[in-house]
């Protein structure tokens, strides 16, 4: 589903922020990509979502090389590969309920399948008593949960979270990590970048590290099941 072949990006001249990175991610998985801040996390997100191209190698998903994407076909790209990022970027200016609508729509989805879809994700995630209210009026862990219901709103493949838990307290952190693992076992596949070694303990998955754009470590498939 997930490929990357001697994948290097540079960012400038002889800095790369990867390095001849090999890395398959199967269709179901959920891989922890673990390292500190410039590691090369983050700019693996970005090559999935297509806001970078590979300075050499190649990146596929869903067996499509991105280099090849013209850019009509980069939102489809993203409809199909769902992201949660580091800060929780909800339109401030929208109720809850209006955020997820506004994804779907975005997407071509009718007012009847808007109407039918939002209730049903909020319900989901435990924020339905949430949708009138205004981004800066949740906590931390319901803007979080928020966050993953529009980014899965329009029935991803692929969920991509990029340090998910970096923002809240170790209590609310449990809720979104069981969030994860329950949408792993549904059969999404989920790719989390973070620096939180309890994620990775809490879940139990497949760990790829890495370190100066490089990967250092793999550990191998797990089995996707419940957190």
């Amino acid at each position: 589903m997930i490929q990357f072949q001697n994948v290097s990006l540079e960012y400038e001249r002889n800095r790369p922020a990867l390095k001849d990175v090999d890395l398959t991610i199967e269709q179901g998985e959920c891989v922890f990509l673990l390292g500190p801040s410039g590691s090369g996390k983050s700019s693996i997100l970005k090559l999935l979502l297509r806001e970078l191209r590979a300075t050499r190698g190649r990146v596929s998903v869903f067996g499509r090389d991105l280099a090849t994407l013209r850019p009509h076909e980069i939102p489809v790209l993203r409809q199909r590969v769902g992201f949660v990022p580091q800060d929780i970027l909800l339109l401030q200016r929208k109720t809850v309920y209006e955020n997820l609508a506004y994804a779907m729509r975005a997407a071509g989805h009718t007012n009847r399948m808007v109407h039918r879809l939002v209730p049903e994700f909020l319900e989901r995630f435990g924020v339905l008593h949430k949708s009138r209210s205004f981004p800066g009026e949740l906590s931390g862990g319901e803007a979080q949960r928020v966050a993953i219901a529009r980014a899965l709103i329009n029935q991803p493949k692929v969920l991509l979270a990029d340090e998910p838990t970096g923002h809240l307290d170790p209590e609310m952190s449990i809720d979104i990590l069981s969030i994860l693992g329950d949408i792993n076992s549904k059969g999404t596949t989920v790719v989390m970048a973070t620096h939180d070694v309890y994620a990775i303990e809490r879940l139990q998955r497949r760990v790829v590290t890495l370190r100066l754009g490089e990967v250092v470590s793999d550990t191998g498939g797990f089995v996707a099941g419940p957190a």
